[in-house]
């Protein structure tokens, strides 16, 4: 566990969302690995049916995301008051939340994946992989939410170096069944899936085994646990409108990945791939905001605002020069990324172009995620939602299918950076006004 609310603030944050960082690049060096294993041994169907999925799987998982970062938000503004005794209240809430929570969506899922795909025009050739793909991977939600959930409250605590030894467990687990199911067994997509549950099951495990042995706080168990409806209804105003943003956005992928299937195999392959590639670019924004998110909740809740401010401009410094570093190395080597994927030419170009285009505009989603992560910190979830509502199902996903019809599939490519500029700008104004100060759930 980690005090945030002493020393510098710049190293606090720095220190702590390193091991976040490393921990999600190991999680999506397994994504590229698995996708050029992919590739490579069964062919662009197959990559195009596993890319297929991730927006399928984001859409049903959203929301629980969102909830568990309600609990998270109060975690943190509780642990860093020093009461600790709704710290655990709040945990074994949470872990109710997210265990009834994998039983509805592996059912949703497992019904409804054929149909879903079918819907958003999946082309025909990808549909079978797809659907088996997707619906082995959704029985394996009760461990991946216990993990992430698990990973979510330790990071709530401070404590963000124990989840990355265990993500690192399961990323090399992943990566060496990956190779065993499909270059060994020849189990071809579903030993894919396959691979993907038996690895989150076994970190999730190790961790539970960890924590109950040596953790203060934290101690795993469905036969002692303590459920508060008034902790879950006060997780529920906070993580609702998180859950909601997240729903939002799986739906606002589903709805491009719509959009992209109208031009075919290549394309639905490219965008897979270059959507991973994106992914990665990324995630040091995502992972500093999540970090400087709980910077805020354990600050606002020991009533230090000021340093909240110092944090802000440091995180901003630090995203922003990573944004570009990675702007240069993606826009000169994105045909040497492509190729990684797939051999297929059309394929390489299709996503060359996308990189192309989008990673020029990495430092304004920098930006807009460093200055929602002050609203969520300090328990304004709703206004981040509002802002996600307008970037992307006002301004990037219609935009996307004008231009798409305009100029081809390359509009779809300008929606993206387009959404990512005006839920900054809002961000932005937000900030200013100041009306997030006054959500905070400890009072002083």
């Amino acid at each position: 566990m980690k005090d945030l609310t002493q020393g510098s603030e710049a190293k606090r944050i720095l220190h702590f969302a390193l091991p976040m960082l490393f921990g999600n690049v190991f999680q999506q060096l397994y994504n590229i690995i698995d996708s050029i294993i992919v590739g490579n041994y069964l062919g662009k169907e197959a990559l195009g049916a596993v890319g297929a999925s991730f927006p399928l799987i984001f859409v049903l998982i959203s929301m629980v995301i969102g909830l568990s970062s309600g609990a998270t938000i109060i975690i943190a503004q509780y642990f860093g008051a020093k009461n600790y005794a709704k710290v655990k209240l709040a945990i074994d809430t949470m872990n109710v939340i997210l265990f009834i929570s994998s039983i509805v969506v592996s059912a949703i899922g497992i019904i409804f994946s054929d149909e879903i795909f079918k819907l958003i025009k999946l082309p025909a050739e990808i549909i079978p992989q797809a659907t088996t793909y997707f619906n082995i991977f959704i029985l394996g939600s009760v461990t991946m939410f216990g993990f992430h959930g698990t990973a979510a409250i330790l990071r709530g605590l401070g404590d963000s170096k124990t989840p990355l030894y265990f993500l690192i467990l399961s990323t090399i687990l992943n990566i060496f069944l990956d190779l065993l199911f499909i270059v060994v067994f020849g189990w071809g997509i579903e030993g894919v899936a396959i691979a993907t549950v038996i690895s989150q099951g076994v970190s999730f495990l190790m961790i539970v085994l960890y924590l109950n042995k040596y953790h203060k706080i934290i101690q795993i168990s469905f036969l002692k646990i303590n459920f508060e409806w008034e902790m879950f209804m006060r997780s529920l105003r906070i993580g609702l409108p998180s859950g909601f943003q997240q729903t939002i956005v799986s739906l606002g992928l589903l709805a491009l990945f719509r959009i992209v299937n109208d031009f075919g195999t290549d394309t639905v392959a490219a965008y897979s791939v270059a959507g991973r590639i994106d992914s990665f670019a990324i995630l040091p924004a995502m992972n500093f905001a999540a970090a400087f998110s709980t910077f805020v909740g354990q600050n606002l809740g020991a009533n230090k605002a000021e340093r909240v401010r110092k944090g802000l401009v440091a995180t901003l410094i630090m995203t922003s020069i990573i944004s570009v570093s990675l702007t240069l190395i993606i826009n000169i080597f994105r045909t040497e990324l492509m190729r990684l994927f797939s051999p297929d030419t059309n394929v390489i170009e299709i996503g060359a172009e996308y990189l192309q285009i989008v990673s020029l505009f990495y430092i304004l989603f920098s930006v807009l995620f460093v200055f929602n992560a002050v609203f969520r910190g300090a328990g304004d979830t709703l206004m981040p939602m509002f802002i996600t509502l307008l970037a992307l199902w006002v301004v990037r996903v219609p935009l996307s299918v004008f231009l798409s019809q305009k100029i081809g599939v390359v509009g779809i490519w300008w929606g993206i950076p387009a959404g990512w500029g005006v839920g900054m700008t809002f961000s932005l104004v937000y900030y200013f006004i100041g009306k997030w100060k006054t959500k905070v759930i400890v009072k002083y």
